[in-house]
């Protein structure tokens, strides 16, 4: 059964608060779930990676950018599946690297640079889409389920929604 997904946009004028909308969101994954992120080099998919995985119990300081090793696997009350996939072709090659086992895997899977690979990602991926809007400012565009669990989320983060 498909479910409805919800749009959600929040500005971020620092990377404090983009580490609290990080954790916010974390705290509404579950096992199962696929995070696709896009942005510019630079729009803080890694730094928000860090949020989510600090919000499954996981170390900020053991989540750094993938981008030479592809694939990190991380241990915790949740596993996390960071991958980054900047490095490859396509959708083909990921393809031929089992991209497919690693995003349909029984932690969290956070994908930078997604829309690399967009045609692997499953149809219920929640998307972050970063968008540069000054030295520290980020839009975070949020597609999540629209499902009581997101609530929270959806909670947590009002007064990072343009106009509160």
């Amino acid at each position: 059964m498909m479910c409805e997904k919800r749009y959600l946009q929040f500005t971020s004028n620092s990377p404090a608060q983009t580490l609290e909308i990080a954790r916010a969101l974390g705290a509404a994954l579950r096992p199962g779930d696929v995070v696709g992120l896009t942005g510019d080099l630079g729009a803080g998919k890694t730094l928000f990676c860090k949020g989510v995985g600090e919000a499954l119990g996981i170390s900020p300081d053991r989540i750094v950018s993938p981008t030479f090793t592809i694939v990190t696997e991380h241990e915790g009350p949740v596993p996390l599946t960071h991958i980054d996939v900047y490095r490859l072709s396509g959708a083909r090659e990921a393809d031929e690297i089992g991209m497919r086992e690693l995003l349909s895997g029984d932690g969290v899977c956070l994908v930078e640079w997604a829309e690399k690979i967009e045609e692997l990602l499953p149809k219920d991926c929640i998307q972050v889409k970063f968008t540069l809007s000054g030295d520290d400012r980020r839009e975070i565009a949020i597609y999540a389920p629209d499902l009581p669990r997101f609530d929270d989320f959806r909670a947590r983060s009002r007064r990072f929604h343009p106009g509160g």
